[in-house]
């Protein structure tokens, strides 16, 4: 929000200086990101007029102008191309010193005098516009200080806003801030209604429910559009970083910036009437003000004119008006509109078409909905006085039931001076919340406070606590440690902890990667993972509009971002949430997501470079479901996003239980494709709390007598896998073995063709006694009768 410092002294009189009034501003949570001194040394700079303007005898691009001063003519040589014989610009006459330290002296140029300059806006440190002399209307009154003239010096200030703060887009609602923080007064603004005066009017429709709740219009008949908007308010405009258009346009701009109502013009002419909001229907298109063409849905809130199959779309309502209905210098009639727009029916209209406007960032965050009849009867009273015309009746549409109403809040003093650490005043209490505007009474343990309707921000206690604080001030709120009784949490021996997890990634050569927790809809539908995604009430952004269901479309677009910026080799992972609608909260889900490409390891010299694939990520899962003590199966499956052949879910087995935790593989080569991907990404995505689960370790007596190691080679068919034999081994050997390790695999020259030889070593010990030569032979025997019966092992020779 930029503003001029002047406009805003205007509506709160203070004596604080402008660095002072700046430090304010941030103080209160309003910070001043840039302040533009315009106008500060203009002594000698006079309003004049030019008389004549001959070609310079030597130079072709320079003329000799007579300019009266209103205390005589002068001489001057200018090179502007806009210098002609009857244009009121600025003149810094002999003596003046320009911002920048230029000193005005009498010289010659190409041979001829000239004593002074005739000067741009640029020069004169009042805009960037260097393109010609600043042209002043021609009714500005010539030998007057220009400063004068146009209120300088004036500073541009620019501050930035948090989303809470809708109320602070408007020179009024910064006021009532600056009001409280410097024990100062809000001037009032007397809006007057204007009396109408003809009977010519257009009837208002709502059709959009509590999208639209109210809509106010007024015709204002035989309006001169091309009467020149006046200097103080198009200065006032250019002071807020808009630039002026025409008086008609200026003049909603104008009330905008000041009481925060956005509004719009239209040629009355253009329309037939009646005048309707409601919803748009799939396949209208309409034309707007930046004569863009644009389709729409019934995600979007139309302004529209006349009935039945002759209505037609003539503004996006929130967001721009309609090209067709537009006024121009020829308009002589105008229908004035002004409406209170629910945030979320205007939230993310505008960026989904590609727009940006200043009505629909106010609409989005929340404007006042007593405000639009306010907005329509000052515009009213500017455009009679300016433009002239008559004005007919103000129609008003309202539906009451869905137009926000206020409530009063309880504030504690106890509750005040135990969350701010500080006893405030009763008195000072009171004077900062009404100096804001709000309405105070008092009660036995405090006040009942009820917020104006341009406070969408205030709704609990702690909001005006929030308020009390700012406006005291931050810096005088004690900073101290907090007290009493801690009580230390120990971590369940249950589960494996997250920052356990964070290390064994971390040791796997793993980045950890924080991903925002919503996403855009368009992503999900992408990787077809949209069922049951929770969508957000108010979104940052339409880019960020549901609650994500999967880690891995985040995930994988950070590891995109990276691979765009030559990054051969990425590899990330992410702990967070998902979440999913469920009956009353959304259900939340813990999850572990890693996302790999380019090398299975570090560039390196003694060993060849070797794409990252299914059996490394494996690798990588099976260590960290290690530090459970868990066992994972890999059995075949294909999700939409997953290559066909590629992909597997995970399965936790063991203790004769079985748990899907989740999937592993290679993204679907269309998918990749979609994502813009030119590297083959690996990736997985499990549920956490199945992943880390774990017995309690339980410490047992270590035997004293000395172990014994057999090793044994099988033959088996290719098919048998070896946790099928290892089973079958532990079950037969007994509580003598302590460990079974699996410490050859061969397949070729001695071993027929769809065989394989499993050499094994089993260590057996007793916790009571030395095993003898006949223990052990026994136990090895057992074991491999039971390998060779249940499995048509033999043994290799």
């Amino acid at each position: 929000m930029k503003f001029s410092e002047n406009w805003l002294r205007q509506h709160v009189p203070t004596a604080a200086t402008r660095d002072e009034l700046a430090a304010t501003l941030t103080a209160i949570g309003l910070e001043v990101e840039e302040v533009t001194a315009l106008g500060a040394a203009l002594d000698g700079v006079v309003v004049a007029r030019i008389v004549s303007a001959e070609k310079h005898p030597e130079a072709d691009r320079l003329q000799v102008c007579s300019v009266d001063t209103g205390n005589g003519t002068v001489q001057i040589v200018c090179g502007a191309p806009n210098a002609r014989a009857g244009l009121i610009a600025p003149l810094a006459t002999v003596g003046a010193s320009l911002p920048g330290g230029l000193q005005i002296k009498a010289a010659k140029l190409r041979g001829v005098e000239s004593f002074g300059m005739l000067c741009s806006a640029k020069e004169l440190g009042i805009d960037a516009d260097a393109s010609g002399l600043l042209e002043l209307p021609a009714d500005a009154p010539v030998g007057q200080p220009l400063a004068q003239y146009l209120g300088l010096p004036d500073a541009s200030i620019e501050i930035k806003l948090t989303p809470n703060r809708a109320d602070c887009f408007s020179v009024r609602g910064i006021a009532y801030d600056v009001a409280a923080a410097t024990g100062s007064a809000v001037a009032p603004l007397a809006i007057e209604p204007v009396p109408a005066t003809i009977d010519s009017a257009l009837a208002v429709e709502l059709d959009a429910g509590a999208d639209v709740p109210r809509y106010c219009g007024r015709v204002i008949e035989g309006v001169d559009a091309t009467a020149p908007t006046p200097v103080w308010m198009a200065e006032r405009l250019r002071r807020s970083g808009v630039r002026p258009v025409s008086f008609l346009v200026d003049v909603t701009q104008y009330v905008m910036l000041e009481i925060g109502q956005p509004m719009h013009a239209f040629d009355r002419d253009t329309l037939a009437g009646p005048v309707g909001a409601r919803r748009a229907r799939k396949g209208e298109a309409a034309k707007l003000l930046n004569a863009q063409d644009v389709a729409l849905d019934e995600q979007f809130i139309v302004i529209t004119d006349g009935d039945g199959a002759a209505q037609r779309v003539v503004a996006l309502g929130g967001v721009m008006g309609g090209y067709d209905s537009r006024v121009t210098d020829a308009t002589r009639n105008v229908f004035l509109e002004a409406a209170h727009f629910a945030p979320a029916a205007i939230i993310g209209r505008g960026r989904k078409l590609g727009l940006h406007t200043d009505a629909g960032h106010r609409f989005e965050r929340g404007v006042d909905p007593e405000l639009p009849r306010s907005a329509i009867e000052y515009a009213t009273r500017l455009i009679l006085d300016i433009a002239g015309g008559a004005a007919g009746p103000l129609v008003e549409s309202a539906l009451p039931e869905h137009l926000p109403q206020p409530r009063p809040v309880a504030l504690r003093r106890a509750r005040l001076a135990r969350v701010l650490g500080l006893s405030v005043a009763d008195a000072e209490v009171e004077r900062i919340l009404r100096a804001l505007g709000l309405a105070v009474e008092r009660s036995d343990d405090g006040w009942n406070v009820t917020a104006p309707s341009r406070r969408f921000d205030i709704a609990i206690e702690e909001d005006l606590i929030e308020e009390i604080a700012r406006i005291h001030g931050y810096d005088r709120i004690p900073t101290t440690l907090p007290g009493g009784a801690s009580r230390l949490v120990a971590p369940s021996e249950t589960r494996v902890d997250a920052p356990t997890v964070r290390r064994q990634m971390a040791a796997r050569d793993y980045l950890e990667a924080v991903n925002y927790a919503f996403v855009d809809a368009a992503w999900l539908q992408l990787w077809q993972a949209g069922e049951g995604a929770v969508a957000l009430a108010n979104p940052l952004s339409a880019e960020l509009g549901v609650m994500r269901t999967m880690l891995l479309p985040g995930l994988v677009a950070a590891l995109a971002r990276n691979a765009a910026r030559q990054q051969e080799r990425v590899r990330l992972f992410e702990l967070g949430n998902v979440f999913h609608a469920a009956a009353g909260a959304p259900l939340e889900t813990q999850r572990i997501a890693a996302a790999v490409c380019g090398d299975a390891r570090a560039e390196q010299w003694g060993r060849a470079a070797q794409p990252v694939g299914f059996h490394d990520l494996r690798g990588d899962l099976d260590s960290l479901a290690a530090a459970a003590g868990a066992r994972l199966e890999y059995r075949p499956s294909a999700p939409a996003w997953a290559h066909p052949g590629r992909s597997a879910d995970v399965w936790r087995v063991d203790g004769g239980r079985e748990l899907r935790l989740g999937w592993i593989g290679q993204l679907h080569p269309r998918l990749q494709r979609a994502l813009d991907l030119d590297v083959e990404v690996v990736a997985f995505e499990l549920d956490l709390a199945g992943l880390v689960e774990r017995a309690i370790a339980k410490a047992g007596a270590q035997s004293k007598y000395p172990s014994v190691r057999r090793d044994r080679a099988f033959i088996v068919a290719d098919t048998v896998p070896w946790a099928a034999i290892q089973a079958t081994v532990q079950a037969a050997a007994g509580p003598s073995l302590r460990e079974l390790v699996l410490f050859d695999r061969y397949q070729g020259k001695g071993v027929e063709t769809g065989f394989k030889s499993l050499a094994m070593g089993l260590i057996l010990q007793d916790e009571s006694r030395t095993l003898t030569d006949r223990d052990v032979d026994a136990v090895v025997a057992e074991v491999t009768a039971a390998v060779e019966r249940e499995h048509g092992a033999r043994l290799r020779s």
